[in-house]
Parts: C-alpha cells; sequence; structure tokens
C-alpha cells in the first residue's frame, strides 16, 4: 500500500449504473482496488453506455465513469448468472448496488442475503429519493433531483425568471463523492477491527442534492425566500468581444472597482457612494455598468480588475478552458486514448493521485463484458463452461 494505491488487495463488486454509483466505485479502481463492474448483456449494459452520443460501447458519462474497472456482463436473472456474482462476492470488501429501493433483494443480493455469507462487507446502496417514503420508488435521475431539491428555483435566468436546471450532472457527481468518502471511512475503521464487521451504507441523490446545496438552502430558508440584496454589483456582464463574471463580496472593493473600470465619479454619486445606498439602488447600478463592460474587451476588464485584486473570469466554452494556458501549467487534464472514440479524449487529474497515462488500467475505459472471459476464468470456469454459458446468453464477452 502506498499513497497512490490505498485501496490495493480489496475487491468492490459494482452493481450501480448511471452516474453517482458508478463515479463512486471508478473513484475506488484509481484508489488501487480491484472493481468488477457487473452489468447486463441484453440491454446495453450500464444505461450511462448510451446516453448522448456514442463511440461503440461508450458515451461521455461512461467513459469516465468506467475508468480502471473490468467490466463482466451477467444476467442476474438466471440462476447461473446468480451463481456467477456468489462467486464474485466471495471475498468482496464493498458491495456497491443502484437499483430502484426492492430490486436487489428481488434478485436476491440485498445486505442481509451478502452479508450472511461475507460479515465484513461494505454495502453501499444508492438511490433517487432514499430507499422509504412515498417517493422511494420513483425513477430518478439529476435534473429530477435539481427540481426537487430546490436548485432549478434558485437558478432563475436573469432575462426570463424562468427556472433552469444546471447542464451538469453535479448531484450525480457529488453522492458519488459523498458515496467515496462512506466507504473509505468504513474500510478505515474495519481495517482495525480484530474480527472485520462491515455494514450498510445508504445514499439518495436527494440527500446529495441536499448536502450540496445546504448553504443556500440555510439562507433562502432563514430569509423565507426573500435574499438580502447584495451591495456589490457582481454577476456575468457583456463585454465588447465576450462575457466576463465579476465576483464582489467586499465592501472594500467598491474604490478600486470604480478606478479598473475608469468610472470614478461613481464615488460621489450618491446613489452608490455608500454600502446602503449600493444595496438599495442595486437594479440601477447595473443599468448603468452594462453598457460601461459592454464598451471594453474581455482581455482589458480582466487585466484591470485583476491587477486590483477584484475576482473576475473570463466566461469560457468548455473547449476554451482546455485550450487556457493556466489548464496546461497546473497539468490538471490528461488526454487519453479509449477504444471507440476517434480523438483523444479530456480527463481531469484526480488530486492526490499520479496524472493519467495512456495504456495503463487507470486509464483504460472497459467495453461492456470485455473483461467476462478472464474474470470467469480467474474464478475457476473452465474453457468449456464459459463457451456454454456465452451460448446460453447467460454472460457477454
Amino acid at each position: 500500500m502506498d499513497y497512490n494505491s490505498a485501496f490495493a488487495g480489496m475487491k468492490v463488486i459494482d452493481l450501480s449504473g448511471g452516474v453517482a454509483g458508478p463515479s463512486c466505485a471508478m473513484m475506488m479502481a484509481q484508489h488501487g482496488a480491484d472493481v468488477i463492474k457487473v452489468e447486463t448483456p441484453h440491454s446495453g449494459g450500464d444505461w450511462a453506455r448510451i446516453l448522448g452520443r456514442t463511440y461503440e460501447s461508450h458515451s461521455a458519462f461512461s467513459l469516465y465513469g468506467t475508468l480502471g474497472k473490468r467490466s463482466i456482463a451477467i444476467d442476474l436473472k438466471t440462476p447461473e448468472g446468480k451463481e456467477i456474482l456468489w462467486r464474485l462476492i466471495k471475498g468482496a470488501d464493498v458491495f456497491i448496488e443502484g437499483f430502484r429501493p426492492g430490486t436487489i433483494q428481488r434478485y436476491g443480493f440485498g445486505y442481509d442475503a451478502v452479508s450472511a455469507r461475507e460479515p465484513g462487507i461494505i454495502y453501499y446502496s444508492i438511490s433517487g429519493f432514499g430507499q422509504t417514503g412515498p417517493l422511494a420508488a420513483r425513477p430518478a435521475m439529476d435534473p429530477v433531483l435539481q427540481a426537487f431539491n430546490g436548485i432549478v428555483d434558485e437558478n432563475r435566468g436573469e432575462h426570463d425568471n424562468h427556472p433552469h436546471r444546471m447542464a451538469i450532472s453535479m448531484i450525480d457527481m457529488f453522492t458519488g463523492l459523498l458515496g467515496f468518502q462512506a466507504i473509505a471511512t468504513s474500510l478505515y475503521v474495519r481495517r482495525e477491527q480484530a474480527v472485520k464487521q462491515g455494514r450498510y451504507i445508504e445514499c439518495s441523490l436527494m440527500q446529495g442534492g441536499a448536502m450540496l446545496s445546504v448553504i443556500r438552502m440555510v439562507a433562502n430558508y432563514l430569509e423565507r425566500g426573500v435574499p438580502q440584496r447584495t451591495a456589490m454589483p457582481s454577476g456575468v456582464f457583456d463585454t465588447a468581444d465576450g462575457q466576463i463574471n465579476v465576483t464582489m463580496v467586499r465592501p472594500t472593493d467598491w474604490v478600486p472597482f470604480c478606478e479598473a473600470m475608469e468610472i470614478t465619479h461613481l464615488l460621489e454619486d450618491p446613489l452608490y457612494a455608500t454600502v446602503p445606498a449600493r444595496r438599495d439602488n442595486i437594479l440601477e447600478l447595473y443599468a448603468t455598468l452594462r453598457p460601461i463592460y459592454k464598451a471594453r474587451p474581455t482581455a482589458w476588464v480582466s487585466e484591470r480588475l485583476s491587477a486590483r485584486g477584484i475576482m473576475n473570469g473570463k466566461v469560457n466554452t468548455y473547449t476554451e478552458f482546455l485550450n487556457e494556458e493556466q489548464v496546461a501549467a497546473t497539468n490538471i487534464m490528461a488526454w487519453l486514448n479509449q477504444p471507440g472514440v476517434p480523438e483523444l479524449v479530456p480527463m481531469p487529474n484526480i488530486p492526490g493521485l499520479p496524472p493519467f497515462e495512456n495504456g495503463t488500467k487507470r486509464a483504460h475505459a472497459p467495453a461492456l463484458g470485455e473483461d467476462t472471459r478472464g474474470v470467469l476464468a480467474e474464478y475457476g470456469y473452465s474453457a468449456e463452461e464459459i463457451a456454454g454459458l456465452l451460448d446460453k446468453k447467460v454472460v457477454a464477452g
């Protein structure tokens, strides 16, 4: 064990699909665990593989969520498929499932059944709305929970006052990280036990969304849905050649801001001269500033604000971000070859781990069932038995 492979020697059985569960298990793989991703052979595997544009058996979602894992395709509705999974579970450290509540129990692999055979296993269940309650059985994805949790309502467009969801899978990704920390800390505790005792951990996208938005949720509740107006003109502004985000939270930014933007006459304007005045007239201040921003190039605004310690950032596209000199200078991105993808795939390097390297297990996203034959052989199935399972469509690969 070292800092680059804290979970070396551990085995994770990953039955989750989508983004939250797979990203959690992916982090386990990146830290050295042997993660065996169990997918269905007859419907395209993990449904994340078919979200958006596909590249053979991958999409952008699954390219991230499967990195470093091994994929085996098993039909768990068959007795033979169930027996394969039980073999995989033997000696496992972690079991992750993301079915709708009650489904995994119907397959015969609920916590009680699994822990009866492997008392030391850390069993992690992830769902949309939780395992209990009136909405437990509802299907759910990130956009649904953004709406349900209140995030969509708060993200109203400046020009249309209409609620909008964030295009990124932020609740999914954050919930995946919550699962990773819960599993990691559980394994840390279990390591100190003379007799290894596992545990059941449950998390939902609803809970992940609540934790992700906790500061805004608390503020909104305490302010009864009417947040106090800011006294500083922050936000996204059109410039002569694009847009810029300016973020000011300190009243002391007002003077250097006016100096940077060459609008020092506003310092004497009674509408804006004091913090209370700016707060009372913030909408008028925005209207005053918009044409001033619009007359200047983004680089001019950014350089002058930055020189005075005022936070700002050019509004980039993702491609522009990837081409930024700062991104290259900090080595936060890797560019990976992946089967079926016609060009290199940008992938953020994981803090605390070495950068991804092409040709290594960590940097490879397996195709559906890519490792089926190898895993079955590793777990005692003969070549003849594997051929029979393939012929009967119990497995695929």
